[in-house]
């Protein structure tokens, strides 16, 4: 999947030492269950690394955008997770100041009461369609828009 590149100083603040990232990072994915098996994070320096197994590209995806959605991280590599070839094509968006989900569905479907799609695609990553915010990273489904 690659590197991902995310906001250091903004998301869910998990940590405050980074003794403690690795830990609390794999925790909160985790507790979400994007559908990893034997899901290994490593951090240093605000890269996060993650290790695991899928049968779910999405759930990589997931794991990806929730790990990089974390106060302190910077990139995110995926290279150690094994998942099947993605079947679904996806964007990536980054929230802006004053981004509504329903401002991103109006300008990727071209209506904003598609804004659901966004976050069930989003269910693990955005807790709350109301409560976004800027520089959070998330999926964009493009298929049968």
């Amino acid at each position: 999947m690659g590197l991902f590149d995310f906001a250091k100083a903004v998301g869910h603040k998990l940590f405050t030492k980074d003794a403690d990232a690795e830990e609390k990072i794999r925790e909160h994915i985790e507790q979400a269950n994007p559908g990893i098996q034997d899901l290994k994070v490593s951090y240093q320096d605000g890269a996060v690394s993650l290790s695991g197994k899928t049968d779910d590209a999405a759930a990589m995806e997931k794991a990806v955008l929730m790990a990089g959605n974390v106060m302190g991280v910077e990139k995110v590599t995926a290279d150690g997770l094994e998942a099947p070839e993605a079947v679904e094509k996806v964007d990536y968006y980054v929230i802006q100041k004053g981004d509504t989900l329903s401002a991103v569905a109006k300008h990727f479907y071209g209506k904003a009461s598609a804004y659901p799609r966004i976050f069930d695609a989003n269910r693990e990553v955005i807790k709350d369609p109301d409560l976004i915010f800027p520089g959070q990273k998330i999926r964009i489904p493009l298929d049968d828009a």
